[in-house]
């Protein structure tokens, strides 16, 4: 289904948008492709039901050990940056080539990519292998808000106009909330609450369109849209407010008279309303999902993991949208953890390992819900990373300590070249590089051949998008 008909977006919502999303100097086609099939996508709210769910990596997920090509030639080439062994080996920040043999992606259809480039997932993903293979997963490289591939000679250049670039492309905070918003750190709104604004009539309780596991998140905000957050075990509540205060009940009685009463202070006022509604979601909200018992299990074999924890609350919120009067959703969920310039190797696996036990509860639970054609979810981080490491030396020997720098596009890094799955006639919009599946249907199984540059990685699952994503996938090389 084609989502981005500008013949749905009317021209004081184009206006509208065009002074909401300015950023001067950056990623202004970008933001404006969000915001047009977002509007595309509220507009043709129904009787059914659509969700977006944004998992975040924060510290800048090194996409480069997360998809690994694997074809002979190009594996070559990924190994000589990396620092690999001799014969295909491990060696540097290299993988190696015959541990991926069991998450190597082979496209279905008889699907060629761009000079036959081959790709596989890092080995400890075997679900969501299993997920690609179904035609419920895609990858996509260089996605983000990049303007223009950057050699390093350009980045340095004082030419800004000829070498266009985001804000502040080092920055952790800034590319979080670029990523998230369009902007750096600052930002007062994000394109998932702007989303969400457009998704407000379409549920009978407003407050629940907008709804974070993670945290606070410029993500979420939007212009109307209240961001909702919630905990793994439910919504949070207020110390003392149920039970006893200091022992006793007339405390607790107290306390909560004193955070719902009117005031004729506007502040206290205020401060009160946003109590009280705080007070009144969490009942909802609780009442809701002591009826929901899902089978499908988030709990891990042995340890922790708290994306999954994050991930169990988002399925059931959603299996409780009759009871939340809610048609349309926006959800945000994070991983820490990415910011590895040492001990790469291990670090990331262990994160790979999360995220693959995560994701695949999620889908699975999407799927116990009738609802995994109906649920969209993303990945999204900092930035990505170069492909090239550093060494260092101990004790007067050099050593090999995956290192890596952050990012910055240099020159001849040019091992994925033209990497994109799809190919995309149109430069707008250009959401429909992904496998989008409809129906349970491939949306194509062209190769790809795709114009501009990026930063970043993205995987999706559980896909019919009607709420799409929102993200400019401009690809090439760096």
């Amino acid at each position: 289904m084609h989502i981005s008909k500008m013949e749905d977006i009317s021209r004081r919502a184009f206006l509208r948008r065009s002074k909401q999303l300015a950023v001067a100097g950056t990623a202004g086609s970008w933001a404006m492709g969000l915001a047009g099939m977002g509007e595309a996508a509220a507009f043709s709210a129904g009787n059914d039901y659509r969700a977006l769910v944004c998992v975040f990596f924060n510290g800048g997920n090194d996409h480069n050990s997360t998809l690994i090509p694997y074809d002979s030639a190009n594996y070559d080439l990924y190994s000589a940056i990396r620092g690999g062994g001799p014969g295909q080996t491990a060696g540097g920040i290299t993988l190696a080539r015959s541990s991926l043999a069991a998450t190597a992606l082979t496209p279905a259809n008889g699907q060629v990519l761009t000079n036959n480039v081959q790709y596989a997932l890092a080995p400890q993903m075997t679900r969501m292998k299993a997920l690609f293979d179904a035609g419920k997963l895609a990858p996509l490289l260089n996605v983000g808000p990049l303007i223009a591939p950057l050699t390093l000679a350009q980045y340095q250049s004082s030419n800004l106009v000829a070498n266009p670039r985001p804000a502040k492309l080092f920055s952790h905070n800034d590319q979080q909330s670029t990523w998230q918003s369009s902007k750096p750190e600052g930002a007062t709104d994000g394109w998932g609450g702007r989303m969400g604004d457009l998704a407000l009539s379409s549920n009978t309780n407003s407050l629940f369109t907008c709804i974070s596991a993670t945290g606070n998140a410029v993500f979420l905000a939007g212009n109307d849209a209240i961001t909702y957050q919630i905990s793994p075990g439910g919504a949070p509540s207020i110390n003392g407010l149920n039970g006893s205060l200091f022992g006793s009940a007339a405390g607790s009685n107290a306390l909560r008279t004193l955070l719902t009463q009117s005031s004729n202070n506007i502040f206290e006022a205020e401060y009160n309303r946003v109590a009280r509604r705080s007070i009144d979601a969490g009942v909802v909200i609780n009442a809701a999902l002591q009826q929901i018992s899902l089978a499908t299990s988030f709990r891990p074999v042995s340890g922790t993991n708290s994306l999954a924890d994050q991930l169990q609350i988002v399925a059931r919120m959603i299996a409780a949208r009759q009871a939340l009067g809610v048609k349309r959703q926006v959800f945000m969920v994070s991983l820490g953890g990415f910011d590895n310039h040492d001990n790469l190797i291990e670090a990331h696996a262990t994160l790979m390992n999360r995220v693959d036990f995560a994701f695949d509860a999620f889908y699975r639970a999407t799927v116990e819900l009738g609802v995994a054609d109906k649920v969209t979810t993303f990945t999204a981080s900092d930035f990505g990373r170069t492909l090239r490491y550093t060494l260092r030396s101990s004790d007067g020997r050099t050593a090999r300590l995956n290192r890596q720098r952050h990012p910055i596009p240099s020159a001849g890094v040019d091992v994925y070249k033209r990497a994109s799955l799809l190919k995309l006639n149109s430069p707008h919009f250009t959401i429909f590089m992904l496998w989008i599946l409809k129906g349970g249907e491939n949306m194509s199984n062209e190769q790809g051949n795709l114009k501009g540059a990026g930063i970043s990685m993205i995987i999706i699952i559980a896909i019919m998008v009607v709420f799409p994503l929102v993200v400019n996938l401009i690809t090439t090389s760096y």
